[in-house]
């Protein structure tokens, strides 16, 4: 009888490492997409951290069955705050850009993915990393459909005055850039004016290119 029992218990012991092992090949894909791209956290982290919060689920539902009234949420709860810590290390502020954010979210959501598998729940663990992989491919900012239109200021320093302004907008609108709006003012010295073309144009479009096409003093600088 005790054979038996021992033998049951291993079964059950084996079946909590596959689900650890589960969780981190589920890590691992998130993980190496995330290293495609040069992130600060990659394949190893993303291992880590799933593996760690399965096994963290599986003590925590299964680890105490001598307990009366043992409460196991309670320390699977502490995966999210202490993962959102780590998380929190990921994230840097770089002349006023954001970088890491989603990574650390990546890695907060890769410790959800170890928590579900670990609580036996297979295929929601499995269907979360096909979603999050899929959201990370086709949502990543250099996809072509999701970059945003470029607003700009075209300053034009020029003493040509007579039909300038249309002939710029026009010039512009072959180029397939609009032209929002324009402001003319008399330069302080000289016989100059000085233009300035608030345009939107295409992300791909370079603000070179746009600077070429004028013969005069030209520059280009963000909207506002």
């Amino acid at each position: 009888m005790s054979g038996f029992i021992s033998f049951m218990t291993d079964t059950i012991q084996i079946h909590y490492i596959l689900r650890i092992l589960v969780a981190g090949i589920c890590g691992m894909i998130i993980g190496f997409e995330r290293k495609n791209r040069a992130k600060e956290a990659g394949i190893r982290t993303h291992f880590v951290v799933c593996c760690g919060s399965a096994l963290i689920m599986v003590i925590s539902k299964y680890g105490f069955p001598d307990m009366v009234g043992h409460d196991g949420a309670r320390i699977a709860a502490q995966i999210v705050s202490g993962v959102g810590f780590l998380g929190a290390g990921i994230i840097f502020i770089q002349k006023r850009t954001v970088t890491g954010l989603t990574t650390a979210a990546g890695i907060w959501t890769t410790s959800g993915i170890g928590m579900a598998i670990g609580a036996g729940m297979y295929s929601v663990g499995i269907a979360s990393t096909i979603i999050i992989l899929g959201a990370q491919i086709i949502l990543h900012k250099n996809s072509k459909f999701l970059k945003h239109r470029k607003f700009k200021v075209i300053k034009v320093v020029t003493d040509n005055k007579e039909g300038f302004q249309k002939y710029v907008t026009e010039m512009l609108l072959n180029e397939e850039i609009i032209v929002h709006d324009v402001a003319v003012i008399k330069a302080e010295t000289g016989n100059n004016y000085v233009y300035e073309f608030e345009i939107e144009m295409a992300p791909e479009k370079q603000e070179e290119d746009i600077i070429n096409l004028f013969s005069c003093e030209c520059s280009i600088k963000p909207y506002r």
